[in-house]
């Protein structure tokens, strides 16, 4: 088994994903990225140049056979998973008739069982390696937002994290929020929410300082919003 520490990214491909795995990439984590498309996956590797400390496999997290095969094949590649963040998701326009039951449907099963599902497939070698849990919940998961049913999945993500944490307690294992406010990401179809968004980046950064904390230390959710955002 390596003694590298290895970390599984969901949706890493772009955006917050992406910018994670920089960071953790140059604090000396060997990635596992893994996202629906090749081509994302293909230009984010090619920005490491180190193929022995990078794997990617497409995966679509709303499939359960999918997201075990992933777990399986970064086992295998690497023989231990030390942190996972649970970052596959996306949001549509606010509104309980502007998008399409379809669409309602997928970013439920996106951004609530997806989780769900990255979790299951990872608790066991997350609590050998007492490693760590990073879920994706966002400011709307703290206080409802007017017509928004990506508010309701992310306060079902908020849920999640609580209840994973309680699972894990004793475990030695770690589980952190991250909840960030408006993001300049390809996240929303419509583009970013507002202007002075945070960059991907400045989420980031926040997720690598509770992956850095002493063993003891458990910081559960962290918060991060623009200094111009009134929600």
């Amino acid at each position: 088994m390596s003694q590298e520490k290895v970390m599984l990214i969901t949706g890493g491909s772009s955006g917050i994903g992406a910018a994670t795995a920089r960071r953790a990439h140059a604090a000396g984590y060997a990635l596992v990225l893994a996202a629906r498309g090749e081509r994302g996956l293909g230009a984010i590797a090619d920005q490491f140049g180190t193929p022995d400390r990078v794997m990617t496999q497409t995966c679509d997290v709303c499939e359960w056979p999918q997201v075990q095969a992933l777990t399986a094949a970064a086992l295998a590649r690497f023989g231990r998973i030390d942190a996972v963040f649970a970052n596959a998701g996306f949001g549509l326009t606010r509104g309980f008739t502007t998008a399409t039951p379809e669409q309602w449907r997928a970013m439920v099963l996106t951004n609530v069982y997806g989780v769900a599902l990255t979790i299951r497939a990872n608790i066991a070698a997350v609590t050998e390696s007492r490693g760590h849990f990073i879920l994706t919940g966002s400011v709307a998961g703290r206080k409802a937002l007017p017509g928004s049913m990506y508010s309701a999945t992310k306060w079902a993500v908020s849920a999640m994290g609580e209840s994973l944490r309680q699972e894990l307690n004793g475990t030695g294992a770690h589980v952190t929020l991250i909840e960030p406010g408006f993001v300049e990401t390809p996240f929303f179809e419509d583009g970013s929410p507002q202007e002075d968004s945070l960059e991907a980046d400045d989420v980031a950064r926040a997720i690598m300082f509770a992956l850095e904390q002493p063993s003891r230390v458990d910081v559960n959710e962290i918060l991060v919003r623009p200094t111009t955002q009134e929600v």
